[in-house]
């Protein structure tokens, strides 16, 4: 079985469309749906800036296929929770056509800049490219991130590196990346910001800007995991 990343640029549904006028958001599906056909409602969350949030939501409740978006947390926490009820009728669902296709696909999908991030489970006889027709055809732009077999991936890479990876922005893992590549982060470097900004072709303040939350999600990730390890492991 391969593991599959894909990103998915959905035209046509709000979730997709409008973080594209909102990049420095990120979106993510924390529950399952529930709800008829007609009125499906789930969670999500939405990390970034208050008032990014904020104008997305503006924007959200007013598309066509809403019904309703309702917080359940306050705008100026770091991860905002909100309860949306929409019309399955007027929403085009990438899960739904997955399912359709009989493919498995994970939970917990992470939207940014307009780009939907999922990651699929394929069997040897699934044809990734008919997949990807199948999605193109439907006015989708869709783009190959990885492929790889399951028994060549470490099992905690897997569950762990995944979801950290997910947190970020196309442009916050390039210049993450680009960072990572040029040493930027061994002893003795002579790699600067600067550096990095050239490499990637961006001004040097923007770059020290997406770094700088490139690392904060990377940090917090393993904070959390090393705290988590320390609760339930005994001292050695």
């Amino acid at each position: 079985m391969r593991e599959v990343t894909l990103r998915i640029r959905h035209h046509g549904e709000p979730e997709s469309d409008l973080s594209a006028d909102h990049p420095d958001l990120t979106l993510k599906s924390v529950s399952s749906m529930t709800g008829s056909a007609a009125e499906r409602k789930r969670i999500i969350e939405i990390s970034g800036p208050a008032a990014s949030i904020e104008g997305f939501l503006a924007d959200f409740t007013a598309a066509d296929a809403v019904l309703d978006a309702s917080p359940l947390t306050p705008l100026d926490v770091p991860r905002v929770l909100i309860d949306i009820t929409y019309d399955s009728y007027r929403w085009d669902s990438i899960s739904q056509r997955l399912a359709d296709m009989g493919v498995h696909y994970r939970t917990g999908t992470t939207i940014t800049a307009g780009w939907e991030r999922w990651t699929v489970y394929l069997d040897d006889g699934d044809d990734l490219h008919e997949i990807i027709d199948s999605l193109e055809r439907a006015g989708n732009e869709t783009d190959l991130v990885r492929s790889v077999e399951l028994d060549e991936v470490n099992e905690r890479e897997q569950l762990e590196l995944s979801p950290v990876v997910d947190e970020l922005t196309r442009r916050q893992a390039e210049v993450l990346g680009t960072a990572i590549e040029l040493g930027y982060y061994q002893r003795k470097t002579d790699t600067s910001i600067e550096d990095i900004a050239a490499a990637v072709g961006i001004a040097s303040t923007t770059a020290w800007e997406h770094l700088a939350r490139a690392e904060s999600k990377v940090m917090t990730a393993v904070g959390n995991h090393l705290a988590s390890v320390g609760r339930g492991s005994p001292d050695r």
